[in-house]
C-alpha cells in the first residue's frame, strides 16, 4: 500500500497509530492523513489555490498583476495569501530596485514542484466536476479579440 494512501482496508477494531495513522476512529470513520492534511490546511484556503495556478502558468508576477489575474481578491486577502505562501516556503518575493520600487512573486522549487498536482486537479475537474456543481466562482474567460 503506498505511503499517502488516505484509506485502508484495516479492520473496524483497529485503533489510529503512528504506523497506521488512517486505521478507522470507530464505526467505519477514518483519521485523515496528516500529510493531506497540511496540504489542505495552506492550499484549501480561498484564493490559494488560484494563486498558485497563476504563478506556476505565468512566472513571476508583480503584486498589481496577480491582482488582475484573480477578480475579487482584495489587496489584503492578496498579500495575506502570499505572506502565508512565502512562510511555507512555496513562494519567493522579490524586491526589484526601484525607482519605482516593486515586489514579484515568483514559485520556488517547492512551489514548482505542485505543478503537475494542480494540472491533474484540473483535469480532473474538466471531467469530473460540472460547472453546473458550483454556486459560483469565475465563468468562462471573456473573449478579449486577443
Amino acid at each position: 500500500m503506498a505511503e499517502h494512501e488516505a484509506v485502508t482496508d484495516a479492520v473496524t477494531e483497529a485503533v489510529p497509530t503512528a504506523a497506521n495513522p488512517c486505521a478507522p476512529l470507530e464505526q467505519g470513520c477514518f483519521n485523515v492523513e496528516l500529510a493531506l492534511n497540511r496540504v489542505f490546511t495552506l492550499l484549501g484556503k480561498r484564493w490559494t489555490g488560484l494563486l498558485m495556478g497563476v504563478l506556476t502558468h505565468g512566472g513571476p508576477a508583480y503584486f498589481s498583476e496577480l491582482r488582475r489575474a484573480v477578480p475579487g481578491i482584495s489587496e489584503r486577502m492578496l498579500s495575506d495569501r502570499l505572506t502565508e505562501l512565502t512562510e511555507a516556503g512555496l513562494v519567493l518575493r522579490e524586491v526589484d530596485p526601484g525607482p519605482p520600487l516593486r515586489v514579484s512573486y515568483r514559485l520556488t522549487e517547492a512551489g514548482l514542484a505542485l505543478k503537475p498536482a494542480l494540472t491533474e486537479l484540473a483535469v480532473w475537474a474538466d471531467r469530473h466536476l460540472p460547472e453546473s456543481a458550483l454556486k459560483s466562482g469565475c465563468g468562462p474567460a471573456p473573449k478579449t479579440g486577443c
